[in-house]
């Protein structure tokens, strides 16, 4: 028998520097005011397919250029289709796992408690000196405990471990929808300490990818809204797109030249 006992973060202090976390995509860096902030958690929220998990990774492979270590935690996917996806992306993974470099564990949300999940990710950050975690989605996360308000209390106290731990936090969540109104299945944007937010919408007869920084609490951030594009490449962002109203909505009014927009290759 294994008990996993409730994590009570206020027990746990830790002194570290509130560096910044840099992506190494230069335009992200400045929608983000710099970048995210050691010691912080970031939700990344937005439709299905609009690149939350890439962008995930693209903090986690920059973690691991800068030589420091990182974990993921997976619900959604299978392994062998994660890495194989992310290697099409510029993002080779795998080969960071088997260099001990980046921590990867998938999750059967149907087999794994809140309170077990808590103490593999608190392991995973002691004992390998993890500074960048992702986890894949809360929607899996959700599956394992359905009562909304004790997931919440389980959620918080591990993000606030994982910030006294000085490690930069991202989680994902997909929002159901995918133009106009959006609803997620749990509301957790006020314990994130910064908020991304993805969204489709159509221009110039094409679907095309928004993102945005909605709060961040360490620091100061853009608040223009950028196009995002996905390509072999990995992720791209453009100049913030000043000439449209209506783009989180999904449908935009715009006025004036195609030039903002990024071409399609």
């Amino acid at each position: 028998m294994q008990v996993f006992p409730r994590l009570v973060a206020a027990e746990h202090r830790h002194a570290f520097a509130g560096t910044a976390i840099k992506s190494g995509i230069a335009e992200l860096d400045s929608l983000l005011g710099g970048g995210l902030t050691a010691g912080s958690s970031t939700l990344i929220i937005g439709p299905a397919g609009t690149g939350k998990s890439l962008l995930s990774l693209q903090f986690l492979a920059s973690s691991v250029k800068r030589g420091e270590r990182a974990g993921l935690f997976v619900f959604d996917e299978e392994l062998g289709l994660l890495f194989s996806r992310a290697k099409s992306l510029g993002i080779d993974i795998e080969a960071m796992s088997k260099d001990g470099k980046l921590f990867v564990q998938q999750l059967d949300a149907a087999e794994l408690s809140p309170g077990e999940f808590t103490h593999r990710v608190r392991i995973c950050v002691d004992e390998q000196n993890i500074r960048t975690v992702a986890i894949d989605s809360l929607n899996g996360y959700q599956a394992a405990m359905p009562e909304e308000q004790f997931l919440i209390l389980h959620l918080h106290e591990l993000l606030q471990y994982l910030n006294r731990r000085g490690a930069a936090t991202l989680l994902t969540v997909a929002q159901h929808g995918m133009m106009g109104d959006m609803k997620q299945p749990i509301d957790v944007t006020y314990l994130a300490d910064t908020v991304v937010m993805l969204r489709y919408f159509e221009a110039m007869g094409r679907v095309r990818r928004a993102i945005s920084v909605i709060k961040k609490r360490t620091g100061s951030h853009e608040d223009t809204i950028r196009e995002l594009k996905i390509n072999g490449n990995g992720i791209n962002l453009g100049a913030p797109l000043v000439e449209f109203q209506g783009v989180l909505r999904g449908v935009p009014t715009y006025v004036g030249r195609r030039a903002p927009l990024m071409e399609s290759s």
